[in-house]
């Protein structure tokens, strides 16, 4: 009898498993779908979802409401905070053209690659003020505002001020605030602002407390006030919001960002602020059947997701079935291909030396990569390819190519805790769309808990230093240099159909971002799933990478699948050579935006991960 229940429930997941790949029947999801006629804003945290709603609701556009739920989110410490950076797409429907935001630090003076090792360092390190690029958020926000807006700062920032002022701190942050209580009290201005009541048994913040931000308040409101007094002396909207921008980075907020940064030992100087400005790009694309796929420039692991699905162009994914061995084994090489050039190939564009990403996001080059996919058995060694031949050119890096396999051994130590902490080093997305056309996706990060406030701003430091490397063997394009921004993993996406926007979509947590921003696409239009449905989907994960953060530890064969997958696909995998692990929960958290043309409505989507969410109208 009980093996014949097995047998039946095996017969059942199987059917569920075919119906939902076809989606035959409707899924029920744990989240609702968000179903919007004039605007949609989804993100990390339900309160900053409705600072973009209040904007909104004020007649504001997609671009004013992403900066206010960028602000609310800073200002909850949804694992960022205000000194960190930003990374954002935005869709123009006057121009018809989707536009890339750059708003990452760089390193500051005296950042090179000989300071970290005579100290000792294999890497930048993880926390403290030596950790930090100089703060991008506020000036990304500006510029968005500015350039493509329509509202003021002072009314983009009043949520975020409210929320400074005092709102009940939710769980994750407050208990995060009391996991890092060591950690925070090693910093004067941190201790100040996050440990409120010291010398108890729990120090941090209670959930639902008002927690209170009263150095950061002063900060936004000097921000505010400049742009008052400049539109008083009758500057237009735009240069009144610029005013703020100066201030922030070349007046009285920088001198004590400064200051307070390298009285805790960092590097950061008021003339790196002065200097460091946000880029306005043009991104990245590729197309998958018809589609257009947008990343951010290789500055970003976001042309790895491209690169991926050029390879991916060459197999027959549909009828492989959704999440079947073939499918999953097919998607680990792909992506390996691809993050093998990652880890080697991507770097600040604005240094020599060039990356060569026409080659590596050419199409010749990917059936090439294509074919290096074994069928029956993982690949732990895999490497970088050489797409420099692909864009007529003689590789100059092959003597470093030879032995890169070598630098580092293969790990298989167990994955725990603090390699997972470092691997999805966690942050927030912000997405958003409105009736005249404005779409926005957004993936800022850094200054997470437990950060260095700098001095009396309020405003946590980014961490984002770690993502260099020190050794040109590794990497000669993300080598640390001052002026030079890291490569993040910061990556935002977008989709055009048509010509017109079909998806805009984004997730948190580090080398993870990519990985499942990749299932989710194809979620969608390889298995035609709603985008809930796609956001809350099963998805795995690989940890063959070199990792962004502390020590960049790599797991050659390392999959995570979800606890749902079927006995044979667990076993399929485990003869093709990986090394399995479980997860309840696989899925995100993805937010995202799908654009239904036909019935002139957007859908938002938002994974059963975490606290993302999100309303429409």
């Amino acid at each position: 009898m009980k093996s014949l229940i097995t047998l039946l429930s095996c017969l059942l997941f199987t059917a569920v498993a075919f119906a939902q790949s076809f989606n035959t029947f409707p899924v029920t999801t744990q989240k609702p779908p968000l179903h919007g006629r004039h605007w949609m804003a989804v993100t990390g945290k339900p309160l900053a979802a409705t600072a973009g709603a209040m904007i909104f609701s004020k007649g504001g556009n997609a671009v004013d409401a992403a900066c206010a739920m960028l602000a609310a989110t800073c200002t909850m410490w949804d694992v960022l905070s205000w000194g960190g950076e930003t990374q954002a797409l935005i869709y123009n429907p006057k121009t018809k053209k989707v536009i890339a935001i750059n708003a990452l630090g760089v390193a500051p003076t005296g950042a090179t690659a000989q300071f970290f090792k005579d100290k000792g360092m294999k890497y930048p390190p993880q926390y403290g003020a030596l950790a930090a690029v100089t703060p991008g958020t506020p000036g990304g926000l500006m510029v968005m505002l500015a350039e493509y807006g329509t509202m003021s700062l002072k009314d983009v920032l009043a949520p975020a001020m409210q929320m400074a002022e005092g709102y009940p701190i939710e769980a994750q942050t407050a208990n995060s605030i009391e996991r890092e209580k060591a950690r925070i009290k090693e910093w004067p201005y941190s201790k100040k602002v996050f440990l409120t009541h010291p010398g108890e048994e729990r120090e941090a913040p209670y959930p639902g407390e008002i927690f209170v931000q009263k150095d950061l308040y002063e900060t936004l409101k000097k921000l505010v006030d400049t742009e008052q007094q400049a539109l008083k002396k009758g500057k237009s909207r735009k240069d009144a919001i610029y005013a703020a921008y100066d201030r922030f980075y070349k007046g009285d907020i920088a001198k004590e960002f400064a200051r307070g940064c390298q009285e805790q030992g960092g590097l950061i100087t008021e003339q790196d602020l002065a200097n460091w400005s946000v880029k306005i790009e043009e991104p990245l694309m590729t197309t998958y059947k018809g589609i257009e796929v947008y990343k951010l420039q290789q500055w970003t692991q976001g042309p790895v997701m491209l690169q991926t699905l050029n390879i991916l162009e060459n197999f027959d994914l549909k009828s492989m079935g959704y999440n079947s061995g073939r499918y999953i084994h097919t998607l680990y090489q792909a992506m390996n291909l691809a993050f093998a050039d990652r880890d080697f190939y991507y770097g600040d564009p604005a240094f020599a030396p060039e990356e060569p990403m026409k080659g590596l996001l050419s199409k010749e080059y990917a059936k090439e990569r294509a074919k290096l996919i074994n069928p029956d058995r993982n690949d732990p060694k895999i490497g970088p390819g050489d797409p420099y031949p692909f864009e007529g050119k003689v590789n100059p890096y092959t003597h470093l190519l030879k032995d890169w396999g070598k630098l580092q051994s293969s790990v298989t130590s167990p994955l725990t805790e603090k390699y997972f902490e470092d691997f999805q080093a966690g942050t927030t997305s912000v997405e958003a769309a409105d009736k005249e056309g404005w779409v926005v996706s957004i993936t800022p990060s850094g200054g997470w808990v437990p950060a260095t406030i700098a001095g009396n701003t309020g405003i946590g430091m980014s961490q984002r230093m770690q993502s260099f490397v020190l050794d040109e063997k590794e990497n000669p394009f993300n080598v640390v240099e001052p002026g030079k921004r890291p490569r993040v993993t910061l990556t935002p996406s977008m989709a055009l159909k048509d010509g017109k926007p079909y998806l805009s979509f984004a997730k948190q947590a580090g080398d993870e971002q990519d990985q499942l921003l990749i299932q989710f696409f194809l979620n969608m239009v390889e298995f035609n799933m709603t985008v809930q449905e796609a956001c809350e989907a099963p998805s795995f994960l690989t940890n063959q990478m070199f990792s962004s953060f502390g020590d960049h530890e790599k797991q050659p064969g390392s999959l995570i699948l979800n606890n749902q997958m079927s006995p044979w696909v667990r076993k399929e995998l485990g003869q093709k050579g990986y090394r399995i692990s479980y997860r309840e929960r696989t899925s995100g958290p993805i937010n995202a935006i799908y654009f239904d043309w036909r019935h002139g409505s957007f859908w938002g989507g938002s994974s059963n991960h975490g606290e993302d969410y999100g309303i429409g109208w």
